[in-house]
């Protein structure tokens, strides 16, 4: 069998050699900008009202600093390939841009899975909220959520480091995904193995305790008497609810089919949605549906034209 060797990988985006590259550096620049931007501002606005320094604000403001890094990890190198032309990889970047892209791929579930949770024990305990959402252990779990995913990318990162790549070392992505580096490793059921674990255990878990936690959310909901009331209720979880939906959505696209039934371009326009596009909207759908955030965001505008 013939092996290759460690030196370097080539990222091969399927647009990559298209006509329009300018135009698309353009697009991923201003998507990249935009979400930088919001996420930015989404943080500062957390920083500077102390009335908003409870649980669930806490939660968003983490949210947005994974969505600004998780970006920050794969578009820059994305546009360096598409203004230089140069697609070439080494295989420590490839390994470094794979485990921070993990790491913040398994901060971002972890997040979204604490702020449903969070949801979960404001409307179905509403009396026990604040002794159950304590600032310490709230913190807590910030820390855990931080370091699980750290060790979650480095079980994922280290079984990538050893493995032997019996292909052309062309990834057909435009970032060095997991997925993407099975395709052209040797057959190795442990590296497959450790894949399905990973996406189980920090996938389709977390999203079925998310799911589980709505569908009670929902029932406590519809058993509010008032209308008024279950208005109220529903606009504190809805914009959560769809950024939940938004990214498990694009993301089991990705990454529900073994590597060998993968078809790039689909895959790969999933991946722009779910590791780019949802970045940008996540502040966007929270500051339009949560009144709290539109008016600090309106106060920082006015702040920062002054």
């Amino acid at each position: 069998m013939n092996h290759t060797s460690r030196e370097d990988f080539y990222l091969l985006p399927f647009f990559l050699h298209s006509k329009e590259n300018s135009l698309i550096s353009i697009g991923f620049s201003l998507i990249y900008l935009f979400s930088l931007m919001w996420n930015g501002a989404i943080v500062a606005v957390f920083t500077m009202n102390a009335h908003l320094h409870t649980p669930m604000y806490l939660f968003l403001c983490n949210l947005s600093l994974v969505d600004m890094c998780y970006t920050s990890v794969t578009v820059p190198k994305l546009l360096d390939i598409l203004l230089s032309g140069n697609n070439m990889v080494p295989f420590h970047q490839c390994l470094s841009q794979l485990y921070f892209f993990a790491f913040m791929i398994s901060a971002e579930v972890a997040m979204l899975t604490i702020m449903a949770y969070d949801r979960y024990i404001a409307i179905c305990s509403p009396l026990h909220y604040h002794h159950i959402m304590r600032r310490v252990r709230c913190i807590w779990i910030l820390v855990l959520a931080w370091v699980s995913a750290a060790m979650n990318s480095g079980f994922l990162t280290s079984f990538a480091s050893t493995t032997t790549w019996c292909h052309p070392k062309n990834i057909q992505h435009f970032y060095c995904d997991v997925k993407a580096l099975a395709k052209i490793s040797c057959p190795d059921l442990g590296f497959y193995a450790a894949i399905y674990i990973d996406t189980l255990l920090l996938g389709f878990l977390p999203f079925t305790i998310s799911l589980m936690s709505y569908i009670r959310i929902l029932r406590v909901i519809l058993s509010i008497a008032s209308s008024e009331g279950r208005k109220k209720a529903f606009s504190t979880c809805s914009s959560h609810l769809t950024v939940l939906l938004f990214f498990y959505g694009t993301g089991v696209c990705v990454y529900i089919r073994p590597p060998t039934q993968y078809e790039e371009e689909p895959e790969q326009i999933f991946s722009i949605l779910y590791t780019i596009v949802t970045p940008a909207l996540n502040p966007l759908i929270y500051s339009l549906r949560n009144k709290e955030v539109k008016e600090a965001l309106i106060k920082l505008v006015r702040w920062t034209s002054k």
